[in-house]
């Protein structure tokens, strides 16, 4: 029987499902939005920062479903973590640090190297913002002056003494200088130039003007306030108890006698530095330049020689003069730093260079009994000069007898060895010049001069009160009173005063009792116009505020150039940046006599 193709059934196609491939294995098209921000800046949009509101797409909906672990977040190496601290990409601190140790300690604050230490202290007490008082005066003794009057001595108390390395200047509160903690240098009673009572030695009395200095004890010396650093400066003083003044109580010199004259006492004058010991006399070591009362000898390196003219020596009521002369601090600069050319810098200081020093004060303030003080680290003696006073010929310091070739000279190795070339000491009696004993002093300014090593001691640091002070030493009943001027009692020749009227008139004194105009052509160079060391008091002062404003504005602009309140409101917390580690509140001191 035949079939028809009708008859057949037909093969069915068995169905292929369509496959569902996955959203997130597509490309997909991102949806536009309105509020996309690029996450790099360009010319056309300058914020990227702006925060998006972003609406999840069904692609993204899609593609959260289908992830069932949470993404991991790639963990950096230690070494590429390190490099981006350094770059200051993520870091210590950073918001981007994915660290797995924790941080490390914080460090200190940088200090700038031009700034000077700050500490943070406690607001000041309302006893902190009266005027300085200066010492108590204790009646000592009266001694007889050579005119037949009475010197009244005194002692003084309740003020500190530099020593043990540290120096001390008075300090007060101010509400003008609140980036400093309020506190600023000041000066108490008496003003103007005298005899330190905190920079002299125990056991030294002196009259209620701080001008007249006598002992009972053995050799010790006492500064002035006032140190010179550049210039010519001349003051004097006046033996009032020493050798006694008669005509046969002389020394036997042409038969080198060892009889010493009658005497009251013994004195002696110069300049000294800070480093200088205070417990023994002037010219004692290589930091001060003396002269003694017994034959008018002059000391250094305490080796006493002849200076005077055979038979002259210093006596009761003799007035003896000294002159300094310094080169510039920009001369003297360049030669501690070793940058001195004789060819090149010999007339360096004809023309004046406009320059500041660059002061540090690194000074902290401190209690006193009814005093507060700043105090700061003194500079220190340094193994160089101790071999110059003291050497050896195992010592490879560099000292004279060590080494003949390298005498302190402007270019020597050692900075602390470097003399300055057109400087000197004069001296003079009863206004009569006897001599110039001294030339080519020792440099002073940092690094000649060095801090005490200890915590907190910066090197290379000038405080502003480094120098040559005036100076005087006295021995079992020695007296001296000093005059710094302007008046003085036997003016040196040529001397020019300012006159004391509406106008600036230059005048020439020529003994005690007269004064003329002077006539002569002015001097051209600031250096060698001489001038009284009571000058020098009134620029110190202003140097003084000066680098107390500049302290001040500097700490003011380390604060983000906004005054900080730390008295209670709302910068109590606040931490400026370079403070040093210190306890907020200010320490008592206490000091044996």
């Amino acid at each position: 029987m035949a079939t028809t193709e009708a008859d057949v059934p037909k093969r069915q196609i068995t169905p292929v499902p369509v496959p569902i491939i996955p959203q997130s294995g597509l490309p997909q098209k991102r949806a536009l939005e309105d509020d996309h921000a690029p996450s790099v800046s360009s010319p056309l949009n300058p914020n990227p920062e702006a925060k998006l509101v972003k609406t999840q797409s069904q692609d993204d909906s899609a593609l959260a479903t289908t992830r069932d672990k949470p993404a991991r977040n790639k963990k950096e190496t230690l070494k590429k973590r390190e490099s981006k601290a350094g770059a200051g990409g993520g870091g210590v601190g950073g918001d981007n640090s994915s660290r797995a140790t924790p941080d490390p300690k914080m460090k200190e604050p940088f200090i700038n190297d031009s700034s000077p230490l700050r500490f943070k202290l406690a607001p000041p007490r309302l006893t902190d913002f009266e005027p300085a008082r200066g010492p108590v005066f204790t009646h000592y003794y009266d001694v007889p002056a050579p005119d037949g009057s009475k010197i009244q001595f005194y002692e003084t108390s309740e003020h500190v003494y530099n020593k043990k390395s540290y120096h001390y200047l008075h300090c007060i509160a101010d509400p003008a200088f609140p980036s400093s903690f309020y506190y600023r240098q000041t000066e108490p009673e008496p003003y103007g130039p005298h005899i330190s009572f905190e920079d002299a030695s125990t056991y030294m009395y002196l009259d209620k003007s701080g001008r007249h200095i006598t002992t009972d004890k053995g050799f010790r010396m006492a500064r002035a306030n006032v140190a010179v650093r550049e210039g010519s400066w001349y003051w004097e003083c006046k033996i009032t108890r020493g050798i006694i003044n008669k005509k046969d109580n002389v020394r036997n010199v042409a038969t080198k006698d060892a009889t010493q004259p009658e005497a009251h006492g013994h004195v002696r004058l110069g300049f000294a530095r800070r480093e200088a010991s205070l417990d023994a006399p002037v010219g004692f070591d290589a930091y001060s330049y003396g002269f003694r009362d017994v034959a008018g000898q002059k000391v250094h390196l305490s080796r006493p020689k002849d200076f005077f003219p055979p038979g002259e020596d210093m006596r009761e009521g003799d007035v003896i003069g000294l002159e300094i002369r310094l080169p510039s601090e920009h001369l003297h600069r360049k030669i501690v730093h070793g940058q001195y050319n004789p060819a090149v810098d010999l007339n360096d200081e004809e023309d004046p260079v406009i320059e500041a020093a660059n002061i540090v004060r690194d000074r902290i303030p401190i209690r006193f009994k009814a005093h507060i003080y700043f105090e700061k680290i003194d500079y220190h003696t340094t193994k160089e000069l101790e071999d110059l006073a003291n050497p050896s010929p195992a010592s490879g310091s560099g000292s004279i007898n060590s080494r003949p070739g390298e005498q302190p000279n402007p270019n020597h190795a050692v900075p602390a060895l470097r003399t300055l070339p057109n400087s000197y000491i004069k001296v003079y009696k009863n206004g009569v010049l006897m001599g110039t004993p001294f030339t080519d002093l020792l440099a002073f300014l940092p690094p000649a001069s060095k801090p005490q090593t200890q915590v907190g001691a910066r090197e290379g640091k000038d405080d502003g009160m480094l120098g040559y002070y005036p100076a005087i030493s006295v021995f079992r009943g020695g007296a001296v009173e000093a005059n710094f001027g302007p008046d003085f009692w036997y003016p040196p020749p040529g001397f020019v005063t300012t006159a004391t009227g509406g106008e600036t008139t230059d005048v020439e004194m020529t003994d005690a009792d007269t004064v003329r105009v002077g006539v002569g052509v002015p001097q051209n160079n600031r250096l060698d116009k001489l001038r009284a060391v009571a000058e020098r008091y009134d620029e110190q002062i202003v140097e003084d505020i000066m680098a107390d404003i500049v302290d001040e504005v500097d700490f003011w602009m380390q604060d983000g150039a906004r005054v900080l309140d730390r008295t209670g409101g709302r910068d109590e917390k606040a931490e400026p940046v370079g403070i040093a580690p210190a306890s907020e509140e200010i320490k008592e001191l206490v000091q044996d006599d």
